[in-house]
């Protein structure tokens, strides 16, 4: 130890690190972190399903998507442009079991849709009115860009066009069908030069209020299009219909003339159908799909062992009275507690990181083979999530380390950390609070760590049930994991005050 005050840092943090590999129990017990959170991972999907198994459709960012509705289509080949005015959109919800409902989806779509296929997840952009937030262009099922506000009727149709230029997509919006606005442009890179276009018609289930809380009803919606026009590259013949995905016809509650259709209508389209094409999201609609957060709900055990040793690295000092023999050796306190937190956050880091790499693959495949479907997500969000994971252990370890420095006991130390941290999440995330309250605990408590291993994403033209319990957190995931950070600063800032000021 005399070394290292007399040769700086690197000695003193070998000397830490020396210290920590030599008790047995500190590095066993980091070991048994990134094991905890494995076996939790694994009894947690270990349950079967009588499903398939088989992953949701993926779109170009590697999400996984919806991707139902029904389309009137024909071949467009190199540029063109296509113009309708659509002049109706109704729509029936589902009531109750064995009954409909008049009713429109507020996010019931119809419109002209520029496809790269026909296959489910393949690249898209549209140009739409919906059932009540106007005009809107999306593209590739994550964008989506606001038009004009108001609906469509028979005596006020909203005229729609979509011009392709190459890889790019510009979707129009007028009101007589002489004047134009632009609502957005798109661009599909790669796109080929032949694509599927033309007349779409779909409609998300909607959110209802139930005796013991919020559910989903089935919908469909019913779009009329009048005057079609082309130019540019499209193929002679007549329009084929297509219902792409199987929710595109509805049935079951539904009776037969709201199963996805279209008929001829003087010298347009009337279209029904159902389903949606937008990014699938969490919650009680994907009821029975499993997320990437469902393969570490170990974490807060790992997280709870980590703190176990990260107190005990500095409070079993105290209770050996060696504390004094390490400030003597290095007068510099606080030079100290940095190396602590250097050795004990960065085994903590690679505990949980190690662990996450492992169970995110391996969580995924056991569901799939027990019948569930895994919600994809891209590869940046899938890496953001492992290296979380392991950056969520390290700063509870260092939270941890501070407050036992405080404290100068373990027992009260751990106690401490787990009420502040771990309480909150399960709380928070076991629907027994209220929504409020629960978002509440998740923004101002170092819980709101957790966000970093988020991976479902909030999408204002998506419904759903967007709450902790339903794997939703208030803060972004890095938001979320600067709350941590600040709790774990703060701490270790008095820890080192007090270090300073404080008899050994």
């Amino acid at each position: 130890m005399t070394t290292a005050a007399l040769g700086g840092f690197g000695p003193l943090l070998h000397a830490e690190w020396t210290k920590f590999r030599t008790v047995r129990g500190w590095w066993m017990s980091s070991i048994g972190a990134a094991l905890v959170v494995c076996l939790v991972g694994l009894l947690a999907t270990a349950a079967g399903n009588q499903g398939s198994g088989s992953d949701l459709p993926v779109g170009p960012g590697g999400e996984a998507v919806n991707d139902d509705f029904s389309f009137v289509h024909r071949p467009l080949t190199g540029d063109g442009t296509i113009t309708v005015a659509v002049t109706s959109l109704t729509g029936v919800i589902a009531a109750d079991p064995g009954h409909t409902g008049s009713g429109l989806a507020p996010w019931a779509k119809a419109g002209l849709i520029v496809k790269d296929g026909l296959a489910q997840g393949s690249s898209y952009a549209a140009v739409m009115v919906t059932g009540g937030h106007g005009v809107r262009m999306q593209y590739d099922y994550t964008h989506d860009v606001a038009g004009a506000a108001g609906a469509v009727s028979s005596s006020a149709p909203r005229w729609l066009r979509l011009r392709r230029a190459g890889d790019v997509l510009t979707g129009y919006r007028s009101a007589d069908g002489r004047t134009w606005s632009e609502v957005g442009t798109a661009r599909l890179a790669g796109l080929p030069d032949t694509v599927q276009a033309g007349l779409f018609v779909t409609s998300p289930s909607v959110e209802q209020s139930t005796g013991t809380g919020s559910g989903f009803a089935p919908a469909v919606a019913t779009g009329g299009f009048d005057r079609i026009a082309l130019d540019g590259g499209w193929a002679s013949g007549s329009w084929r219909y297509r219902q792409v995905g199987d929710d595109a016809g509805v049935s079951g509650s539904y009776t037969a003339d709201t199963k996805g259709t279209a008929v001829r209508s003087g010298s347009g389209y009337s279209v029904t159908g159902a389903g949606d094409i937008a990014p699938v999201v969490g919650g009680p609609a994907t009821s029975g799909v499993r997320t990437v957060e469902n393969f570490l709900v170990g974490a807060f055990a790992g997280l709870v062992v980590v703190v176990v040793v990260a107190a005990g690295y500095i409070t079993v000092e105290y209770r050996r009275g060696l504390i004094g023999l390490t400030l003597a050796a290095t007068p510099r306190r606080g030079r100290v507690l940095v190396a602590k937190a250097l050795v004990v956050g960065g085994v903590s880091f690679l505990a949980g990181t190690a662990a996450a790499a492992v169970m995110v693959p391996l969580g995924g495949s056991r569901s799939r083979a027990g019948g569930f479907p895994v919600l994809t997500v891209p590869t940046g969000t899938e890496a953001r999530v492992v290296v979380g994971t392991g950056l969520l252990l390290a700063a509870a370890a260092v939270l941890a380390l501070g407050v036992g420095t405080v404290l100068r006991r373990s027992a009260v130390a751990v106690t401490v950390v787990v009420v502040g941290m771990v309480l909150p999440y399960l709380l928070a995330t076991a629907s027994v609070l209220p929504d409020g309250a629960a978002e509440w605990l998740l923004r101002v408590t170092p819980a709101a760590g957790f966000a970093v291993q988020q991976s479902v994403v909030r999408y204002d033209q998506v419904v759903t049930v967007y709450a902790p319990s339903s794997g939703y957190f208030p803060l972004s995931p890095w938001a979320g994991f600067a709350v941590l950070c600040g709790y774990a600063a703060v701490a270790f800032g008095a820890a080192v005050v007090l270090l300073r000021r404080r008899d050994a």
